[in-house]
């Protein structure tokens, strides 16, 4: 196996951030639609970024939604800064062996912000993309780092944490890799997409970096 490049999610793969977004968000819909959304009806607004949630939910006021969003976010994330222990590790080992890395993404570029900047992980990544206000779109995102760094499907890994991943990596091409290691991760919806690898500790998923990549 010769990969030339790999392209993580953040949220739940790098970061401990899901719970960050779930209680942002549902203190915002709180604040601007007056009740309390079940945990079904939150999953079912994921797709699209934070502004397009906040432009179809709110048309007339979505800044300010956004933005109290935003401050939440950067509020609750304080305690979930660091990455998921050894994360830079394998970050670094990837690093070392001249590996290209990419971030795609469905967050917003206001949370993707504050993220990076609590948790360190900017300077590990030549590109960083963000998600789409109207749809959930990390396939076409892939494939244009694909095309930046002219790289064929078969050079370049998508490690993420939920079924969704698989699927997108499935589509473009590239390797499929689950990271099963959050209190968040749905292994067994995740699992019965039959991704190509799936690691239940970062420790494993260093093992493998130093034994196959």
């Amino acid at each position: 196996m010769k990969l030339k490049g790999f392209i993580f999610d953040l949220d739940g793969t790098l970061i401990n951030s899901l719970p960050v977004v779930r209680t942002s968000l549902s203190r915002t819909l709180l604040e601007f639609s007056g009740r309390e959304y079940s945990n079904e009806e939150l999953s079912s607004l994921f797709g699209p970024s934070e502004e397009g949630i906040f432009k179809k939910l709110y048309p007339d006021s979505w800044r300010e939604s956004l933005q109290f969003y935003l401050n939440e976010y950067n509020r609750l994330h304080v305690p979930y800064a660091e990455p998921f222990p050894g994360i830079v590790e394998a970050l670094t080992l990837l690093h070392d062996r001249k590996i290209k890395l990419a971030l795609v993404s469905g967050k917003g570029a206001g949370s993707m912000e504050i993220s990076l900047k609590h948790s360190g992980l900017k300077k590990y990544f030549e590109v960083i993309t963000t998600g789409s206000e109207d749809r959930a779109s990390k396939p076409e995102h892939i494939q244009q780092i694909l095309d930046q760094w002219e790289f064929s499907p078969d050079e370049v890994a998508y490690v993420g944490d939920i079924a969704y991943d698989v699927q997108s990596a499935r589509e473009v091409g590239v390797l499929p890799i689950s990271a099963l290691w959050a209190e968040t991760a749905q292994a067994q919806k995740v699992l019965a997409m039959n991704p190509a690898k799936a690691f239940d500790s970062v420790d494993s998923f260093k093992e493998w970096i130093i034994n196959v990549v």
